[in-house]
């Protein structure tokens, strides 16, 4: 088993409606392993809980996956996230 801590995050919609979510994160191991960071795509449900979908997330269009790295870029995480 894994927990994932979010280190940074954007999103896409209103409050009140699913949200596109794009994630810098810990994948930190029960086990012991050493933590891994990577990025992944979540849908928050309108009641702000996350979505799990045995890590897969549907992204509606190209748009939508271009302007959430755009979102990450411009708060200065998505490319400089290996250095944080």
């Amino acid at each position: 088993m894994a927990r994932v801590e979010i280190l940074n995050e954007v999103m896409l919609h209103e409050p009140g409606d699913w949200r596109l979510c794009f994630h810098w994160c810990s994948c930190n191991y029960d086990d012991g392993r050493q933590s891994q960071l990577g990025y992944r795509f979540i849908w928050r449900r309108p009641n702000g809980n996350l979505q799990a979908a045995r890590g897969q997330a549907r992204i509606p269009s190209a748009s939508d996956l271009f302007e959430l790295m755009r979102l990450a870029t411009d708060a200065g995480w998505f490319i400089n996230a290996e250095r944080l």
